[in-house]
């Protein structure tokens, strides 16, 4: 591909924290964005930060950043940084977030936004001043901008399902399986929040309340921790590969979520998260019907939607194979000719070019801390509801409107 964005165009200077499996994904979209699509400001790699002075600087070189830092406050106070991207555990989410929208810079975050309710809230205030200021910020949840679930909500919005009836989705891994599988932060309640719930069930949360274009107000839910002693990590963790050492810790996070939820409109919702799905490996799937039909969805076939028209004869009615890849579909128009497929991976690049351009228009970014807000209420209400056997938990309102 030819570079795409013009080189007179402004600079957008991005420092970014953490560099292990988020950060060599918002890596790629930002290395790639400008190549595919015409910008409004010229993204440039210009600091990446992590606490190892060798790895990072390991990481600088493979993903193209021009400096590293061991220190993200350092990151901050660079002039030549006007974006922060956020890619670390979600303990520090809050205060590094807050940090860079008090330094005057823009903001994007990895889902969930925060580990707790009160984390959020000071980040959607944070995020709130902000904006007044000029400075914008954006939750990271990347399953939105894969082209055929943006084109599905396209769908929704124009009314073609009518009045939705049933949203069901789930997300299913198989990566905890293994008894042996070391005790890394992401099965650590001080460092990820919470388990298959926050790292999976937020996916699926935000993207039931994106696609339905309204908010979930209660839910019913049960948790397990299947797991509940592994072995304390020997070495570093890269992404969800470790090993583990002959010393064993306690598992405080929980292996897998089940909950029902309703939506605003009354409509129900059907969730399922876990880590503990042998065979499944990224299994994300969704099915939402309507009154005049219904669309279904599989991450493991992600440019392809299902889409049935309940208002077709009989006779020849069902759902139809629609590829996602021509140019009239979300984002295509960078890529490549109809029938050539995307992957994972563009999802980071589509969440660069749609921040740019809000950065570069002044307009509000989508989602927003509000929005992530949102989802770490739903996810509060599951895990209070689970703790009361399954008992139905209503779920704290946020002014601002899911987007």
């Amino acid at each position: 591909m030819e570079q795409r964005d013009s080189p007179t165009a402004p600079a957008l200077g991005v420092g970014m924290v953490g560099y292990a499996f988020m950060g060599a994904a918002h890596s790629q979209g930002w290395r790639t964005v400008g190549h595919v699509f015409d910008l409004p400001l010229r993204p440039v790699l210009a600091a990446i930060a992590g606490r190892d002075a060798h790895a990072v600087r390991a990481a600088a070189d493979k993903h193209g950043w021009a400096s590293a830092e061991t220190d993200w406050r350092a990151l901050i106070a660079r002039d030549d940084v006007q974006l922060v991207d956020i890619c670390t555990p979600g303990d520090s989410h809050a205060e590094i977030a807050i940090a860079a929208l008090e330094a005057g810079k823009h903001v994007l975050c990895e889902k969930p936004l925060a580990n707790s309710v009160a984390e959020a809230e000071a980040m959607a205030a944070a995020a709130e001043a902000a904006r007044s200021r000029g400075q914008l910020a954006m939750v990271g949840f990347n399953y939105r901008r894969v082209p055929a679930l943006t084109y599905a909500r396209r769908l929704i919005a124009e009314g073609r399902l009518g009045t939705l009836r049933h949203v069901r989705v789930s997300y299913l891994q198989d990566w905890l399986v293994d008894p042996d599988f070391p005790l890394t932060w992401r099965l650590q309640r001080e460092h990820a929040g919470s388990g298959a719930l926050g790292d999976l069930g937020a996916h699926i949360v935000d993207l039931a309340q994106y696609l339905a274009g309204e908010v979930l107000v209660g839910v019913s839910a049960q948790m397990e921790t299947f797991v509940r002693e592994r072995p304390r990590l020997d070495g570093a963790s890269l992404g969800l590969t470790a090993s583990g050492g002959t010393q064993r810790g306690p598992v405080t996070v929980d292996d897998a979520a089940v909950f029902t939820g309703r939506l605003a409109s009354g409509a129900l919702a059907t969730f399922e998260a876990t880590r503990m799905a042998s065979g499944r490996k990224n299994a994300l799937r969704l099915e939402i019907n309507g009154e005049f039909g219904s669309l279904a969805f599989d991450l493991e076939r992600l440019n392809e939607l299902s889409f049935h028209d309940h208002r077709e004869p009989a006779a020849t009615a069902g759902f139809r194979r629609i590829v996602v890849t021509e140019a009239e579909h979300p984002y295509l128009e960078g890529w490549w000719p109809p029938g050539h497929v995307l992957g994972y991976e563009h999802t980071f690049a589509h969440q660069a070019r749609d921040l740019v351009e809000a950065i570069a228009s002044g307009t509000d970014p989508m989602p927003s801390f509000a929005d992530g807000l949102q989802v770490q209420r739903v996810l509060a209400a599951v895990e209070e509801s689970a703790q009361k056997n399954a008992v139905y938990t209503p779920v704290q309102a946020v002014e601002a409107e899911v987007r």
